[in-house]
């Protein structure tokens, strides 16, 4: 009898003990964060993607100096809509989402400010450009405005003046000294001045008008001739986070990035004046 109590002991002695280490490991585990009980990653580190719309003579500037911006800013994607400043205005007005608009000219910019879709303080003065003429390489034939009169000049390649800021200087060139109703006829519309400079490089158009900036990084168009800049409005390239911007504050970010010293001269290589301070 002695001897059975003895092992029974000895078997509620074990189960004992065995209740206390199952205990412990669950207290052990339970303090062990899992994966799922991480906290959630705070807004800073969250990915966040900025629509741009800028005029498409800033698009081999500004892809490099958001490239900058992004290897600055790695939770921040920026997203490109490059176009002519008042198509992409247009876009905009019709509820397009954008956070950041730079456009080749004033009154694009002005239609926003008019409808509420930016503020008028948002506004600053980025950069100035100047107006060329360019003709497919190998072309000697125009060196002044009147040689576009010439017979053997059949196509004249602007931009869109309704919708296209270089288009609209182009024309206003021209009726200054007195040749557009004569070249009128010559002119084919393009969407933008990279489809201008394209209509050039191609020779599908024997002259034609666009920024000076866009020759930087074309080898088969050359200058003519520039144009003295009293012959049309100031070519100014405004830009403002939009009211309704969702990333707003990313925006602003990238609007003051590009007036940085190390970012300033990304433009100035390209041939744009970068205005310091907004007037």
């Amino acid at each position: 009898m002695s001897g059975r109590t003895i092992i029974g002991g000895k078997a509620c002695i074990t189960w004992v003990l065995l209740g206390v280490m199952l205990f412990l490991s669950a207290c052990s585990s339970s303090q062990t964060p899992s994966k799922e009980a991480s906290p959630e990653p705070t807004g800073d580190e969250k990915k966040v993607e900025v629509i741009i719309s800028a005029a498409a003579s800033l698009k081999a500037s500004l892809e490099e100096a958001g490239q900058r911006f992004e290897a600055e800013h790695p939770n921040v994607t920026l997203r490109y809509n490059f176009g002519g400043s008042g198509a992409l205005g247009q876009q905009m007005e019709q509820g397009a989402p954008v956070d950041l608009f730079v456009s080749a000219a004033a009154e694009p910019m002005e239609r926003l400010v008019e409808k509420g879709i930016v503020k008028s303080e948002a506004v600053q003065l980025m950069f100035r450009n100047s107006l060329v003429l360019v003709v497919p390489a190998g072309n000697k034939n125009i060196k002044q405005l009147t040689d576009l009169l010439k017979p053997d000049i059949r196509v004249l390649a602007i931009g869109q003046p309704d919708t296209v800021p270089a288009g609209e200087y182009a024309k206003e060139t021209l009726q200054h000294e007195g040749l557009w109703e004569d070249l009128e006829s010559k002119a084919v519309y393009a969407k933008d001045v990279t489809a201008v400079l394209a209509y050039v490089e191609s020779g599908n158009a024997d002259a034609g008008f666009v920024y000076k900036t866009d020759l930087k990084n074309s080898a088969k168009a050359v200058l003519a001739l520039e144009v003295d800049p009293d012959k049309h409005q100031p070519i100014e390239y405004p830009g403002a986070v939009l009211t309704d911007a969702k990333h707003p504050q990313e925006a602003k970010e990238l609007l003051e990035f590009m007036k940085t010293p190390e970012v300033r001269d990304i433009f100035t290589t390209a041939g744009f004046e970068v205005v310091e301070e907004s007037p």
